[in-house]
C-alpha cells in the first residue's frame, strides 16, 4: 500500500521547517539568479567572461560546503537543530542586506561575498533539514517528507528564479524582496518544533580539516554509504555544470534574453519537484535504489537530446536576442522545454531516494554528520565541475559541447546507481 504523506502538510512536525525550507530556497535561488542574470544581461557582454563569471559564483557557493560540513554535521547533532534553525536564518537577514547592497551598486565583490556568505548559511542549514525529519517523522513517512521537501525546494526555486527574471532589470527591487523574504523565514523557523540532540551523539572535533577527514572516511568506509555519496555526488556535479551553462547557453547559442534563461532555470526546478514526488509512488514509499540506474541514464539521453537541439538551433540564431514571447513560437522550443522536463524529472527520480537512504539507513545520533559528509564530498566533486566548466569555457568550448560532459557523467552516476541496489535491494 503506497503511503500518503500529504497529512504531513497540516502538521506542525513538519509545516515550519518545510516553509523554513522553502522560502530559504527561494531567496537563496532569487538571489543567485539575480546576480548571474545582471551580470551576464548587463554588466557583461563577452560570452567568455559570463561564463567564467558564473563558475566562480558556483564555485563560492560550493566551496563552505567543503571547508565547513564537518562543523555543521557536528553542530547539528550536538545542539537543538529547531534553535540552531532560528539562528541560521537570523543570520540570512544579515547577508541579504550585503547582498542586496552589492546588487544596488553594482558591485561584483559585494555580491561574490554575499554569495559565498549564502553558501555558507546552506552549509549549516543542510545537515539540519535531512537529519531532523527522521527524528520528527514516522519511518514509514521519511521518504515521502524527503519527497515533500525536496518538491516543496524546487518550486521555490521555481518562483525564486521567476521572480528575478521579472526584476532582473531591477536590482534594487530584487534586493529589497530578498531582505523580506529572509525575515519571513526567521518567522517560520521560530515555529519549528523542538529536536533535541540524542545523549550517544560523538563528542566534536572543531579542527576543521582533521574533522573533514574523519568525517568523510569514517563514513565512506560502509560499502553502502559510500556508493550513496559517489551517485549523489556525481548528480549534483552534474547540476553543477547545468546550473554554470545555461545563462550563457540561452544568450549566446539560442540568442535569447534573460527571461527564457529563466525559464530553462524554471522548468529544470519543476521537473525535480515533479520526479521528486513521483518516485515516492512508485517505490510505494520503500527506501531503494532500484529505479536509480534507469533513471538516470535516461536522464543522459534527454541531455545528448538537449546537445542536439541547442546545436541545430545556433544555425539559425542571429545576433538580436529574442524574448519569451518569441522563444516559444520557434520550431524546436517546444522540444527543447520537453527535454529539460525530462532531464530534471528523472534526476529527481534518481537523487530523492539515495538521500532518503542516508537519513535511514545510520544511527538517528548520526544521521547530520552522514549528511555533512555526504555534502563535504558532494562540494568537492561541484568544486571540479565548475573547475572543469571555467577550463572549457577558456580552452572555447562552448555550453552546446559542455552538454556532452554531463551526459558521459549520467552514465558514471548509472554504474553507482546499479551497484547499489545490487548491495541494498
Amino acid at each position: 500500500m503506497i503511503q500518503n504523506v500529504t497529512h504531513l502538510l497540516r502538521e506542525r512536525r513538519f509545516v515550519p521547517l518545510f516553509t523554513t525550507q522553502a522560502l530559504g530556497a527561494f531567496n537563496d535561488s532569487l538571489f543567485k539568479q539575480a546576480v548571474v542574470l545582471y551580470v551576464t544581461y548587463q554588466l557583461y557582454s563577452d560570452a567568455t567572461r559570463e561564463a567564467q563569471f558564473n563558475a566562480i559564483a558556483q564555485g563560492l557557493f560550493i566551496l563552505p560546503f567543503f571547508l565547513l560540513s564537518a562543523a555543521a554535521g557536528q553542530l547539528a547533532d550536538i545542539r537543538d537543530k529547531a534553535k540552531l534553525i532560528r539562528i541560521i536564518k537570523a543570520a540570512e537577514i544579515g547577508i541579504m542586506l550585503v547582498g542586496g547592497i552589492g546588487l544596488a551598486i553594482a558591485s561584483v565583490p559585494l555580491m561574490l561575498t554575499a554569495v559565498f556568505a549564502m553558501g555558507v548559511h546552506s552549509t549549516f542549514f543542510g545537515p539540519i533539514k535531512y537529519a531532523i525529519l527522521p527524528q520528527h517523522l514516522h519511518k514509514d513517512e521519511v521518504l515521502g517528507g524527503t519527497g515533500l521537501v525536496e518538491a516543496g525546494t524546487y518550486l521555490s526555486i521555481l518562483g525564486g528564479t521567476i521572480a528575478a527574471g521579472t526584476l532582473a532589470a531591477s536590482p534594487q527591487w530584487a534586493a529589497v524582496a530578498c531582505v523580506a523574504i529572509a525575515g519571513v523565514g526567521l518567522l517560520a523557523g521560530r515555529q519549528v518544533p523542538p529536536a533535541p540532540p540524542h545523549s550517544d551523539a560523538a563528542p566534536p572535533d572543531w579542527h576543521v580539516l582533521r574533522a573533514s577527514i574523519n568525517l568523510v572516511s569514517g563514513t565512506m568506509h560502509i560499502p553502502r554509504l559510500f556508493l550513496a555519496i559517489c551517485a549523489i555526488s556525481f548528480f549534483w556535479t552534474i547540476g553543477a555544470v547545468l546550473i554554470i551553462i545555461f545563462p550563457p547557453l540561452v544568450k549566446n547559442l539560442l540568442g535569447a534574453n534573460e527571461q527564457v534563461a529563466s525559464l530553462f532555470i524554471a522548468i529544470f526546478s519543476i521537473g525535480i519537484a515533479i520526479g521528486s514526488v513521483a518516485i515516492n509512488r512508485l517505490l510505494k514509499s520503500k527506501v531503494s535504489a532500484r529505479f536509480a540506474p534507469g533513471s538516470v541514464l535516461a536522464m543522459g539521453l534527454f541531455v545528448v537530446i538537449l546537445y542536439f537541439v541547442s546545436e541545430s538551433w545556433a544555425n539559425h540564431a542571429d545576433g538580436e536576442l529574442i524574448t519569451l514571447a518569441n522563444f516559444i513560437y520557434q520550431p524546436s522550443a517546444a522540444l527543447m522545454i520537453l527535454t529539460l522536463l525530462g532531464i530534471s524529472i528523472t534526476g529527481g527520480m534518481f537523487v530523492v531516494p539515495l538521500y532518503a537512504f542516508l537519513t535511514t539507513t545510520v544511527e538517528q545520533s548520526q544521521t547530520a554528520r552522514t549528511v555533512a559528509a555526504n555534502n563535504i564530498v558532494n562540494s568537492g566533486a561541484m568544486v571540479i565541475g565548475s573547475m572543469m566548466a571555467l577550463a572549457l569555457s577558456s580552452l572555447g568550448f562552448g555550453p552546446g559541447s559542455q552538454l556532452l560532459l554531463v551526459a558521459a557523467m549520467c552514465v558514471v552516476s548509472a554504474w553507482l546507481g546499479w551497484k547499489l541496489h545490487l548491495a541494498c535491494d
